[in-house]
C-alpha cells in the first residue's frame, strides 16, 4: 500500500507524481503494453495481407474456371469453300468433326453442281424430328440440326437456318457452272492476258524510272556528298552514301514491283475457278507471313536502334583509335618508351576490345538472343571454335608477343632454325621470308616464338657484323706472316668496312696445321653471302701471291712441290684478265 511518503499529490499542478519504485514499476507495465499492441498490429496486418491473398487466389481460381467454361462453350466450326468463297461455316462433333463435315459438305455440292441434270431450283428441304435435309435430285447435300442453329445465333430455328444454306448452295451451283461455259472461261483468260500485258509495261515503265532517278540523283547531289565527306573529315565516304542511295532506290523499286506482282496475281488468279482458291489464300500464303515478320521487327526497333547506337559508337571510337595510332606509327605523336613499330598491333588489340564490349552490350538487344535456339547456336560455335583454334590462337599469341619483343623488323636478316632469309612481311600468324635464293618463306610465329632466332642486321649498323672465315697453315709459315696475309685479304675486299679494323685469332694447333680464323666487319648484312665470297676470293689470291699452301680441309703428307697457283695462271681460259694486280713486297 502506499503510504504518504510514497505518493504525494501536487495540488497546484493538478497533476499526479509518483515515488521512483512505482514510476519504474508503471514504465515496465507501459513498456509491455506497448510491445503487445505492436505485436497485435503486425497480426492484424499479416492476417489482412493473408486474406486478401486468399481472396484474389479465389478470385483466380474463380477467373479460371469460368474461362475453362467458356473455352468449353465455344463451338469450333469450319468454313464449307467451293471454287475459294465461303459459303457457310459448320460445327462438329467428336465422331464426325467439323473440318471433315465441311468437306463432305463441299464434295457432294461439287457432285450436285457438276450434274447439270438437276437444276438450282430443285433443290428442296425434306424436315424430320430432329434435323431438315437439303436434297438435290436424289442426293442428300447435308443435314442441319437444332445444335447447328444454337451455334450460328441464339434464337434462330433450324428451319429457318437450313433455308439459308438452301439460298447459299442454290447460288453457288449457278456460279459453278457458269464458271465453266467456253464462253466465260474465254473472256476470263483473255482478261487474264490484258492484265499480263498491263503488268509488263508498268514493270518497263519502272526500269526506266529507275534508270532516270538515278542518274538525276547524281546529277543534283554529287557536290553536297562530296561536301560532307569533307566536311566529317572522312569519317563519312562519299562513296558509302552512293552505295547506300544506290541500294536504297533498287530496294524501293523491288518492293514496288513486288507490290504490283502480287496485285496481278491476286486479280488474275481470281479469274479461274480452278485457281481462285490459291487466289483468296494468297494473302495466308505471302502477305501473312510479312506481316508476322514486320509486327515481330517493328516490337524489334527500340533492340534494333540500341544496337545501332552502340555499334556507330564502337565505329566511331575504332576510327579515332585508328587515327591516332597512325599519328604515333608517323611519328607526329611519339611517347617515351612506346615504339612506333608498336603502333599497328596495339590498335589492332584496341579494336578488338572495342569489338568485344560492344557485342556484350549489344548481346542482351539482338532479337531473340534469349531463345534457347540462339543460344544453342552459340554454344555450338563456340566448341566448334574451340576445338579448331588452338593452333590458331597459338600463332596469333606468338605474333603479338614478337611485335612487342622487337625481335626483328621488315628487312632484317634473320636465322630462324635452319632457315636463313630476309623479313618481308610480319604477319598475325605468320612471318614471311625470302631466302638467298629467291625463295619465299613461311614460318608460323609459334615456330618463331619456340625456336632461337639470330639476327644479322640489329648490330650490324651501329656495332657492325662480324663475318669470319678460317684456313689451316702449316707449322712451317709464320704465324705473323699468316696473320699479315689475312690482313692483306680484307683489305682487299671491298664493301667492308675499315673500322673496326679487321683482326685475326688463332683457333687451335691442329695435329698437322694451325687454324686461323679472320673476321671483317660489315653493315650489310643482307650482302654477307656476296661479301663472304669475295673474302674467300681474297684470301685464295694473296696466299696463291706469296706461295703459302692452305692445308685444310685435310693434310696427308708434304707434297713434292706446294700447291699454289702461279699468278700467271690466275685468269686461264675461260676466265677473262683483268687488270695487273700491285704486290707490295713488304706486305
Amino acid at each position: 500500500m502506499a503510504t504518504g511518503n510514497d505518493v504525494q499529490f501536487a495540488a497546484e499542478s493538478g497533476s499526479l507524481t509518483f515515488a521512483q519504485p512505482v514510476r519504474n514499476q508503471v514504465f515496465a507495465l507501459g513498456r509491455v503494453a506497448r510491445s503487445f499492441a505492436i505485436l497485435l498490429l503486425l497480426a492484424a496486418v499479416a492476417g489482412l495481407i493473408r486474406s486478401r491473398a486468399a481472396l484474389a487466389q479465389s478470385e483466380g481460381t474463380e477467373a479460371k474456371d469460368a474461362s475453362l467454361i467458356a473455352s468449353e462453350r465455344q463451338v469450333v466450326t469450319v468454313p464449307v469453300i467451293i471454287d475459294g468463297r465461303v459459303l457457310f461455316r459448320v460445327r462438329g462433333v467428336t465422331a464426325f468433326p467439323a473440318a471433315e463435315r465441311a468437306t463432305t459438305i463441299a464434295q457432294r455440292i461439287r457432285a450436285v453442281a457438276e450434274d447439270r441434270a438437276i437444276p438450282p431450283s430443285a433443290l428442296y428441304l425434306v424436315a424430320n424430328d430432329h434435323w431438315t435435309e437439303i436434297v438435290g435430285g436424289e442426293n442428300s447435300i447435308m443435314g442441319v440440326f437444332d445444335a447447328d442453329a444454337v451455334a450460328e445465333a441464339p434464337g434462330l430455328s433450324r428451319q429457318a437456318l437450313a433455308q439459308i444454306y438452301l439460298k447459299n448452295i442454290s447460288s453457288a451451283l449457278e456460279q459453278y457452272r457458269a464458271e465453266r461455259e467456253p464462253v466465260q472461261l474465254a473472256r476470263n483468260v483473255f482478261r487474264i492476258a490484258g492484265w499480263t500485258f498491263l503488268l509488263l509495261l508498268v514493270e518497263l515503265a519502272m526500269l526506266g524510272s529507275l534508270r532516270w532517278l538515278t542518274v538525276r540523283i547524281g546529277q543534283r547531289y554529287h557536290s553536297a556528298i562530296e561536301q560532307i565527306e569533307t566536311e566529317t573529315f572522312r569519317l563519312i565516304r562519299a562513296e558509302s552514301i552512293w552505295v547506300a542511295m544506290r541500294f536504297a532506290t533498287r530496294l524501293f523499286a523491288l518492293v514496288a514491283a513486288l507490290a504490283i506482282f502480287y496485285v496481278y496475281l491476286h486479280i488474275a488468279l481470281d479469274y479461274l475457278p480452278w485457281t481462285r482458291p490459291l487466289s483468296s489464300d494468297l494473302h495466308a500464303l505471302t502477305i501473312a507471313p510479312l506481316l508476322v515478320l514486320a509486327r515481330e521487327a517493328v516490337a524489334a526497333i527500340p533492340r534494333l536502334l540500341v544496337i545501332v547506337v552502340i555499334v556507330s559508337v564502337a565505329r566511331y571510337v575504332s576510327r579515332l583509335a585508328r587515327f591516332f595510332f597512325s599519328a604515333i606509327e608517323s611519328g607526329a605523336i611519339t611517347f617515351s618508351g612506346f615504339e612506333a613499330e608498336w603502333s599497328k598491333p596495339t590498335y589492332n588489340l584496341v579494336r578488338l576490345l572495342i569489338i568485344a564490349f560492344a557485342a556484350m552490350v549489344c548481346y542482351p538487344y539482338i532479337p531473340g538472343s534469349r531463345s534457347e535456339a540462339f543460344k544453342g547456336i552459340t554454344i555450338f560455335v563456340g566448341v566448334l571454335f574451340s576445338f579448331g583454334s588452338s593452333s590458331l590462337l597459338a600463332n596469333i599469341i606468338a605474333g603479338y608477343t614478337m611485335a612487342y619483343r622487337r625481335a626483328f623488323h621488315v628487312g632484317d636478316r634473320i636465322k630462324v632454325g635452319d632457315l636463313i632469309g630476309d623479313v618481308t612481311q610480319i604477319g598475325l600468324m605468320v612471318t614471311h621470308m625470302r631466302s638467298i635464293k629467291n625463295e619465299e618463306l613461311v614460318v608460323p610465329n609459334s615456330v618463331i616464338l619456340n625456336s632461337n632466332v639470330i639476327n644479322y642486321a640489329s648490330l650490324s649498323h651501329k656495332q657492325g657484323l662480324i663475318l669470319h672465315t678460317a684456313v689451316g697453315i702449316g707449322y712451317e709459315t709464320p704465324w705473323r706472316q699468316v696473320e699479315a696475309m689475312l690482313l692483306m685479304a680484307a683489305e682487299r675486299t671491298p664493301r667492308l668496312l675499315r673500322e673496326p679494323a679487321p683482326f685475326v685469332l688463332q683457333l687451335s694447333l691442329n695435329d698437322f696445321a694451325v687454324t686461323y680464323e679472320l673476321n671483317v666487319y660489315c653493315d650489310q648484312p643482307s650482302e654477307m653471302d656476296r661479301l663472304y665470297a669475295d673474302l674467300h676470293r681474297s684470301v685464295l689470291d694473296v696466299f696463291n701471291e706469296f706461295g703459302v699452301q692452305i692445308m685444310t680441309p685435310a693434310y696427308v703428307a708434304d707434297p713434292a712441290e706446294p700447291k699454289v697457283v702461279a699468278q700467271e695462271e690466275w685468269f686461264a681460259k675461260p676466265a677473262e684478265a683483268a687488270a695487273p694486280l700491285k704486290i707490295s713486297k713488304n706486305a
